[in-house]
């Protein structure tokens, strides 16, 4: 299973912000959008989920949702994104259909292990650094936090960085073994910033295919 190395976190004041920003986020090259919807009823987030799903599918995007697997199966997502206090990704996996992905949140290096035991397709590092979008519990990891995480880590398993990662720093994260980002206020911000990290991202997989013989 090929993970995209650019994931969108769906952001907004309403769910109907939440939907014109992963409208925006496709039209502007989004190869994966997360809809991360909180304080909104199971019903709500079904409601729109489905709408999001219709967007996506137009576009031939992943469409990812936060926290209700049942949502991700019932409206045939591309998979759950699960936090720390959410259900165990074990569990999910029983309900969702096989060729659902299932990405976890992770903070420490334990973290990290805990989720790999469990067969997570992708796990999402962070926080970067501090960040409006979510309140994070974890330390701040930062460069030096990542580079010693993803150094003892070695694995096949796509780690993905998130928490206020903006345009500059795509390069130092990188360099620390980090494969890909989730990014929600930057993009939000300017949704062609979308092209910018691509290019970025694209730019470091296409060095590493150059020196990899």
């Amino acid at each position: 299973m090929i993970i995209p190395k650019l994931h969108y976190i769906s952001q907004g004041n309403s769910t109907k912000a939440h939907l014109d920003h992963i409208q925006k986020a496709c039209s502007s090259g989004a190869e994966l959008v997360q809809l991360r919807l909180k304080s909104v009823s199971e019903k709500k987030i079904l409601k729109i989920a489905n709408e999001a799903r219709e967007i996506t599918s137009h576009f031939q995007t992943r469409l990812i949702i936060n926290d209700y697997y049942k949502i991700a199966k019932t409206v045939k997502a591309d998979g759950v994104h699960l936090g720390k206090d959410d259900v165990c990704p074990t569990l999910a996996r029983k309900h969702l259909y096989s060729w659902q992905m299932i990405g976890g949140t992770a903070n420490t290096l334990q973290d990290c292990e805990l989720l790999l035991d469990k067969h997570v397709d992708y796990i999402s590092l962070g926080p970067f650094r501090e960040t409006n979008t979510k309140t994070y519990t974890g330390t701040v990891l930062g460069i030096n936090g990542y580079k010693a995480i993803t150094d003892i880590l070695k694995t096949p398993t796509p780690i993905i960085g998130v928490g206020g990662i903006k345009t500059s720093d795509v390069e130092h994260i990188l360099e620390t073994g980090i494969s890909g980002l989730a990014v929600s206020e930057a993009i939000t911000q300017n949704f062609d910033y979308i092209k910018t990290f691509n290019q970025l991202l694209n730019a470091s997989s296409t060095a590493e295919q150059r020196y990899t013989f």
